[in-house]
């Protein structure tokens, strides 16, 4: 499998002895499949997401709270068939809907899976935002939801915490693509069927990133654009080594960008700032 899914175009050969920029084979890994209570009110619902955490990462931020499935040769190695039986045993469990969490890497073994079921609940892929044009356009017709982040207003700050001097201008793409695939946000007692939700984790030190990821969402789709601000961060994988991310968000920090936040009349959703918990990071039992 000669891998250019992601815009990394690393253009190996991806198989269990080599790898991608992502860190992974072929097959997917999985760190956990079960259902997710904290994501926003209408993707969890009250019945949970039916959530996959995929390994690997085409993205690596050295703050991941993720890192140890993200960076790390971490998870259990499943078919697509086998995938698609998680898919039967989540909607079983009631889950509102399945949701893909860091899939890029895995785009052609999740489209196989579907071959084999597609699940009668709505689909949700949640990436970095760093995802390539082409590689959504074959999503298209089967994504019910994106989710995607929207990390960076500042080349030089992606380039420094994420290996990627092109994050802005690649996300913008990627979420003008989502955008035109799922135009119309549809929510139904309470819980997404369809639609379009933009995530933006403030970074301590780093309010005017966080300012000018806000004022160019205004800017490209409108205020309308449905948008959750989160305040989730704490110091995790790398962070130590970049003293100006080694610390929790200020209640100043973060209400200044929620200031901006309302000033620009934005859509969506906000943490409350004492979301900052290790306990919110789920339990890999990989399984």
């Amino acid at each position: 499998m000669i891998c250019n899914a992601c815009p990394r175009r690393c253009n190996v050969e991806r198989s269990e002895q080599h790898f991608g920029y992502c860190g992974m084979g072929e097959l997917p890994k999985i760190a956990r499949a079960a259902l997710h209570f904290d994501e926003e009110p209408p993707i969890s619902g009250t019945r949970g997401a039916g959530t996959i955490f995929f390994c690997g990462c085409n993205l690596r931020c050295v703050f991941c709270q993720n890192y140890e499935i993200t960076t790390q040769d971490a998870g259990t190695v499943v078919t697509p068939y086998q995938l698609s039986e998680e898919y039967k045993r989540l909607e079983a469990l009631g889950a509102q809907n399945i949701e893909f969490v860091t899939p890029s890497h895995y785009i052609r073994a999740i489209l196989e899976s579907l071959e084999y079921y597609r699940p009668q609940v709505p689909l949700i892929w949640n990436s970095s935002g760093y995802d390539s044009v082409e590689m959504l356009k074959q999503l298209d017709g089967i994504i019910d939801i994106y989710l995607p982040d929207f990390k960076y207003s500042d080349n030089a700050l992606a380039k420094r915490l994420s290996n990627c001097g092109d994050y802005v201008e690649t996300a913008e793409a990627a979420i003008g693509e989502m955008l035109r695939q799922q135009p119309e946000n549809v929510i139904v007692n309470s819980v997404m069927r369809r639609g379009v939700i933009i995530r933006h984790l403030v970074l301590p030190s780093h309010t005017k990133n966080s300012i000018g990821v806000l004022e160019l969402i205004k800017q490209n789709w409108g205020a309308s654009t449905l948008v959750s601000l989160m305040a989730q961060y704490f110091p995790a994988g790398k962070a130590a080594d970049y003293p100006d991310i080694n610390r929790r968000l200020t209640k100043r920090e973060y209400q200044k960008v929620l200031d901006r936040f309302f000033d620009l009349g934005m859509d969506g959703f906000a943490q409350e700032l004492d979301s900052s918990d290790k306990k919110y990071v789920p339990e890999w039992d990989y399984r």
